[in-house]
């Protein structure tokens, strides 16, 4: 009997644990992985219209959390005697010739069901029927699998709380899978390839693109993101260490050893520290880690110390992740229009540059709002109350295009992803999934959830001085009160873009 040799295909799933796509490969006689740095999701791209912007699809703060995942991958792989062959360059392109190379019959590859991603799929898929290799594709980035929902995504709920209680009542939740044994290298595997230095993947990648043709179009082809002066410097210290290793580090440290999944739901509306979130989403939307092993944590912590709401909570937050997945699988391209899926053609979406550079560079004169800009672009991680507050400004305060604020997440999130980030970003715009107007009272949110004011002076170092309801109002101070606490506006720290209460006037 001949023996079968299975390429898988790494993506946004860089773990050995409940990997659907790595079990199925490692079912075969020999098992060569395989990881692709698509020049297309590095590059500048630029889109056209009355305007011109630049959208960087993926910032240096996720690069430097992609290669360590990689990394990491690459180490446990050879830990068990294997190891990953990666490769700049195109997926369609690369996949067939290292299948070729090794004589492959199958490539196991996970799917995603965003656009850009379904695209690569499809190239692949065609490439691979062209050299007579068969493609086998798996879902595995949800808590509930597809086939589990108790709808078919057609019928699928377009708010969120009828989807809750309705998998809640009626779909289970798979148990993870356990790291198979890892068959042999073929003979004829290709040389491993080095994985790139973050200093030098630009030029690399760049290079790359100059030889191809052209990269693939955003969903809606009009993405922006703002100049260069808003790009967060390479040098900022970053957060989080990225792969599997480090991800179930964190699990056993928040869960475990923090004991902090007992007062999730009291603290994970936190603005400053490390553990008032689980802060998972990092590893989870790279595939670091699986939200059925975070799920499976969660269940033997309830077992093991107590259930309550928090330990429900996060279950709750987990399930919004799959809501935005399954809609956008439901909607497709319509998830990222400017319209939205509400189709919504009343709102008059304006363009302007310097308000958007200001906002994207935490220079807007609404300490709350420069606090999460200015976090976002020295981390590339923000706070869900925070982020919420900063998309919500530029979307209903200034009405700026809410998917070129979208976009700009996009480049600098280390924990991006596009559904969530676009389904997030639509709904607070009034353009997704509720029929309610999102806007928020950026004051009041700060005053409630920063009310000493810590979140905003420590990254508005120049308020420090001021009391908190100065600190989150500078505008209301008088001259004398500026000389005072030597906080001059204008100078030392701009004056408000806008009048707020007469921007909320206009929502309402």
């Amino acid at each position: 009997m001949s023996s079968h040799t299975a390429l898988v295909w790494f993506r946004r799933d860089l773990r050995l644990h409940d990997n659907e796509a790595l079990v199925d490969a490692c079912g075969a006689d020999r098992v060569v992985p395989v990881y692709c740095f698509d020049p297309r999701d590095y590059c500048q791209q630029s889109y056209g219209g009355p305007d011109s912007f630049d959208v960087r699809k993926t910032g240096l703060h996720r690069l430097r959390f992609r290669l360590e995942s990689v990394a990491d991958l690459r180490s446990s792989l050879r830990d068990r005697g294997s190891d990953l062959v990666v490769r700049i360059g195109r997926p369609e392109a690369v996949l067939p010739d290292v299948a070729t190379a090794v004589g492959a019959d199958s490539v196991s590859m996970h799917t995603w069901p965003t656009p850009e991603e379904r695209q690569v799929e499809s190239a692949v898929q065609q490439a691979l029927d062209d050299v007579g290799v068969e493609p086998r594709r798996f879902w595995g980035h949800t808590l509930t699998h597809p086939d589990d929902l108790p709808m078919d995504l057609g019928a699928l709920p377009d708010t969120y709380t009828t989807f809750r209680k309705a998998v809640e009542n009626d779909a289970s939740i798979r148990e993870p899978l356990h790291t198979p044994e890892l068959p042999a290298l073929p003979d004829s595997v290709p040389e491993p390839g080095e994985i790139p230095a973050l200093s030098d993947l630009d030029e690399d990648v760049s290079n790359a693109v100059q030889a191809e043709d052209e990269p693939l179009a955003s969903p809606n082809n009009e993405q922006a993101t703002p100049s260069e002066q808003a790009t967060p410097s390479e040098q900022a210290i970053p957060l989080f260490e990225g792969g599997e290793t480090a991800g179930r580090e964190r699990v056993e440290s928040y869960i475990w050893e923090g004991d902090h999944l007992r007062e999730y739901k009291e603290t994970r509306n936190g603005l400053v520290g490390r553990d008032y979130s689980s802060k998972f989403s990092p590893w989870l939307n790279e595939g670091c880690l699986s939200p059925r092993y975070v799920q499976s944590e969660v269940e033997r912590y309830e077992d093991v110390r107590v259930s309550n709401d928090s330990t429900y909570w996060l279950t709750f937050e987990l399930r919004w992740r799959d809501f935005f997945q399954f809609q956008t699988a439901k909607h497709g391209g319509e998830f990222f229009q400017r319209s939205g899926i509400r189709n919504r053609t009343d709102i008059d979406w304006r363009d302007d540059d310097a308000q958007f550079d200001r906002w994207a560079a935490g220079e807007t004169g609404i300490p709350f709002v420069d606090a999460a800009m200015r976090e976002l672009n020295a981390t590339g991680y923000v706070s869900n109350r925070a982020r919420q507050n900063a998309a919500s400004f530029l979307a209903n305060n200034l009405r700026l295009d809410w998917r070129r604020g979208a976009a700009y997440f996009e480049t600098q999130l280390v924990d991006y992803d596009p559904a969530s980030n676009y389904g997030n970003w639509a709904y607070i715009a009034g353009v997704g999934n509720d029929s309610r107007d999102r806007y928020f009272d950026i004051v009041a949110q700060a005053r409630r959830y920063d009310a000493d004011a810590e979140f905003v002076t420590h990254w508005l170092p120049e308020l420090a001085d001021l009391p908190p309801e100065y600190a989150h109002e500078p505008w209301t101070l008088t001259d004398a009160e500026q000389a005072d606490y030597g906080v001059q506006l204008g100078i030392d720290y701009p004056e408000p873009m806008v009048d707020l209460d007469a921007s909320y006037e206009k929502l309402d």
